[in-house]
This record gives C-alpha cells, sequence and structure tokens, in this order.
C-alpha cells in the first residue's frame, strides 16, 4: 500500500519560513519523480516545485528562488523549504509520487501565511 504523509505545515508571518516534508512507503522511491503542488480555496490544484530521480529539478515561477525541494533516497523523503512567505502561498499543500502513468497523493497539509 502507498502511503505519502506530509509534515510541517502550519501559520507563519509574511516573509517568513517554513519546511515541509513527505514521507514515503509502498513505493521503490528512487524511481519515483517527486513534487509538491498546492491548492488555494477556490482555485484549482497547481505544481509547486519537482525533482526527478535524478535529482533535477524545476519549480513554478512564482516560487523561484524562494522555494527549494529536495530529496534523501535513504530516508525515502522528499521535502520543500519555502523562505519569504507571502499571503499567496496560502494554500493546501500535497506531496506526488509520479512515474509513468501512475499518481500518487498525500492527504496534504494546511500552509497559512498570514499577519
Amino acid at each position: 500500500q502507498v502511503q505519502l504523509v506530509e509534515s510541517g505545515g502550519g501559520l507563519v508571518q509574511p516573509g517568513g519560513s517554513l519546511r515541509l516534508s513527505c514521507a514515503a512507503s509502498g513505493i521503490i522511491f528512487r524511481i519515483y519523480g517527486m513534487g509538491w503542488y498546492r491548492q488555494a480555496p477556490g482555485k484549482q490544484r497547481e505544481l509547486v516545485a519537482v525533482i526527478t530521480s535524478g535529482g533535477n529539478t524545476n519549480y513554478a515561477d512564482s516560487v523561484k528562488g524562494r522555494f527549494t525541494i529536495s530529496r534523501d533516497n535513504a530516508k525515502r523523503t522528499v521535502n520543500l523549504q519555502m523562505n519569504s512567505l507571502k499571503p499567496e502561498d496560502t494554500a493546501v499543500y500535497y506531496c506526488n509520487a509520479h512515474i509513468a502513468a501512475s499518481d500518487y497523493w498525500g492527504q496534504g497539509t494546511q500552509v497559512t501565511v498570514s499577519s
């Protein structure tokens, strides 16, 4: 059974930082592309950042220079370091594991950026 469990969300002031983590089980983690997506109220889910099995990364333009995605294959985790957070970053953040035609999702973790 595949499980992706996110942690690290919460309430932070504008300009602050948060680090999200996603722990994976039930998959051969090292061969999967991993990603973070987010969904704000009333909006569609959107890509935030992805990292391939080979370690290549890609970011949404809105988070470039502020967010960093990383993976630890030994620990089977993918992390998202979020700096200089803005109110528009408020959303539920979802972890994703992708390979070929298979996609797996975590349950999501809420990030709220507000003063």
